[in-house]
């Protein structure tokens, strides 16, 4: 909770960012873009809503820095996908951490960035959360394609579609035993896939 706040213009005293957007993504999380409006974000948050615009500009601005700290903190690739290392134990790593962190929090299953995509065509939230997908997905096919150019394409494709599976099995209520088993069974199939070098 975002603490020491007086009401009137501009920012209040002690607002902290940071604690601001944790909190709307523990909502988001918990609940979809949809589901959150204003008045439940700006109460949660302790501000009034001319606050709430001037610190992020609107909810659609909010979400979007969310969506970009969620990437940054929750299965931060760059901590994964180290230049040099194997793909396939790389990818293994990155498919079977997707799964325990999908079903950690019985409140916030499955991954915000991927269910947030799920929403309609033209929708905000839909749009923000696959931008940041796809820089996801970018990162990943930079790192198989180091060592395995020919296959960067459909590895990544492959990873993309498992870890949809894994979040949208960790929303449906699966648990993280079974998840697990599943993130294995994708990491055995990328291994016949990376088996040659030249990913042949």
């Amino acid at each position: 909770m975002v603490t020491n706040l007086k009401p009137g213009r501009g920012r209040p005293r002690g607002f902290d960012p940071e604690a601001a957007l944790a909190v709307g993504q523990s909502m988001f999380h918990a609940h979809g873009y949809e589901a959150v409006g204003l008045a439940a974000l700006t109460e949660a948050l302790g501000i009034k809503p001319p606050s709430f615009y001037m610190a992020f500009g609107s909810k659609a601005g909010f979400f979007g820095r969310i969506l970009e700290r969620y990437a940054r903190s929750v299965l931060a690739l760059e901590e994964i996908l180290l230049p040099g290392r194997a793909p396939d134990e790389a990818l293994a790593e990155l498919l079977e951490s997707a799964a325990r962190t999908y079903a950690a929090d019985p409140e916030r299953r499955g991954c915000l960035v991927l269910e947030a995509t799920r929403g309609g065509d033209d929708s905000e939230s839909a749009i923000l959360a696959r931008r940041v997908a796809e820089e996801r997905r970018g990162q990943i096919r930079a790192f198989i394609a180091a060592s395995h150019p020919a296959m960067a394409g459909l590895v990544t494709d492959f990873v993309a579609c498992a870890m949809s599976g894994l979040s949208a099995s960790a929303r449906e209520g699966m648990n993280e035993e079974r998840l697990v088993a599943v993130a294995r069974a994708h990491a055995a199939v990328l291994r016949l896939l990376l088996q040659r070098p030249d990913g042949g």
